[in-house]
């Protein structure tokens, strides 16, 4: 009944119809463009911390590969305990 009435030319609920379908349509259009940038936000921030996450395991490799440089040629040596108070060195007479 209220389809029939609406169809009719030159009708009140007919001109109220079209501004209310204009003025969901803005709003869906507003939240879709609020939900893109939300959106799109998400991915830059996951991109970032992707990024920082990846630089510092990089840093993280490369100190550790200075520190074993290091420990290699310092003055270090290799002991290993036979048992009681018996400890055998190693590597102590190829110091330079």
């Amino acid at each position: 009944m209220v389809k029939d009435f609406a169809a009719n030319p030159g009708s009140a609920l007919r001109s109220l119809a079209a501004v209310l379908a204009t003025l969901a349509t803005a709003a869906a259009v507003v939240v879709g463009a609020v939900l893109a940038v939300f959106a799109a936000a998400t991915v830059a921030v996951i991109a970032i911390v992707g990024s920082l996450l990846l630089a510092l395991s990089g840093l993280a490799l490369r100190a550790r590969r200075t520190v074993r440089a290091r420990a290699r040629g310092s003055d270090i040596i290799e002991a290993r305990h036979q048992g009681g108070h018996h400890w055998v060195a190693y590597g102590w007479n190829e110091r330079r």
